[in-house]
């Protein structure tokens, strides 16, 4: 029987070597990492227990046994906290269909002319830009999709020179997105486009990495203005948690002067770009 919990807990203790928890190294170990009787053993847990936490059958874990186990599988603190998600489900309800940024954030997107802007939704989908923003992510007209973008077109890797980090980064994003909001089946169906089309999502899904996107650098190879680096701030919007504000800043001068020369290419075209409505979250 497997879980999400399941999954997720399986895949923290096997990178948790015995003998980092004072425990013998010996023995026939067919996994690697720490047995589930061991982490009962140390959460102070019953092994039965445990047995029945990771296969989604114990629905009524107190918070003190879920930080004992985060203790001893050194979970950090974004972990716990997705933990807590898998082990105390919200139920699942239907996704309201995306709403679109309202008037007030696009007049944000727009006062800020010389910062690349734009507005994501749960998962990933461009809802709305700046000029300089649509610039910066020159992707196709039509519904556009970061995490699409990122497993399934080929220009990716040229794209991010990181490509392995950025991969990384929007699969953990996507994981604590599937957790914050179990019902929404747009996401799902992503989860399973990705994972039917991309063997690079498949290995890197399975890693089980969670993150809070809230800030961070990132390089770029843009097609037109050519490498950039970048600092990145993510923000939630409080009353659509469903929508972030993303916004980037040359992380140098070079990048300030590309980016000032993208605006200048972009002056002519038109004040802000709004995606084309989506059927779900996801333009599934």
């Amino acid at each position: 029987m497997t879980s999400e919990i399941g999954d997720f807990l399986r895949a923290k203790r096997e990178r948790i070597a015995p003998e980092e928890r004072g425990l013998p190294a010996g023995g026939q170990r067919r996994v690697p990492g720490l047995r589930r009787e061991e982490v009962a053993l140390l959460a102070g847990i019953s092994p039965d227990y445990y047995v029945r936490l990771e296969q989604g059958r114990a629905r009524a874990a107190s918070d003190q046994v879920l930080d004992a186990i985060a203790r001893v599988l050194a979970l950090d603190d974004v972990e716990r906290g997705h933990l807590r998600l898998l082990a105390r489900p919200a139920p699942a309800t239907a996704a309201p269909d995306p709403a679109a940024p309202r008037s007030g954030l696009i007049a944000l997107l727009e006062a800020m002319p010389q910062v690349p802007a734009f507005v994501l939704g749960a998962g990933m989908d461009v809802l709305a830009t700046n000029l300089l923003g649509e610039a910066l992510i020159a992707l196709p007209a039509g519904p556009r999709n970061m995490a699409r973008h990122v497993f399934l077109d080929p220009t990716s890797a040229d794209y991010y020179p990181e490509w392995e980090k950025v991969a990384r980064e929007t699969a953990a994003h996507l994981r604590r997105m599937v957790a914050l909001l179990p019902g929404d089946r747009a996401i799902t169906a992503l989860i399973g486009e990705l994972t039917i089309s991309s063997a690079d999502f498949v290995r890197i899904w399975a890693r089980q990495e969670v993150v809070v996107k809230t800030h961070g650098h990132k390089l770029v190879h843009h097609p037109e203005v050519g490498r950039l680096s970048l600092d990145y701030e993510t923000l939630t919007l409080p009353d659509e948690p469903a929508q972030m504000l993303v916004t980037y800043t040359a992380a140098d001068e070079r990048t300030g002067d590309a980016l000032r020369t993208l605006g200048s290419w972009a002056a002519t075209g038109p004040a802000h770009t709004e995606a084309p409505a989506l059927d779900g979250r996801t333009g599934a």
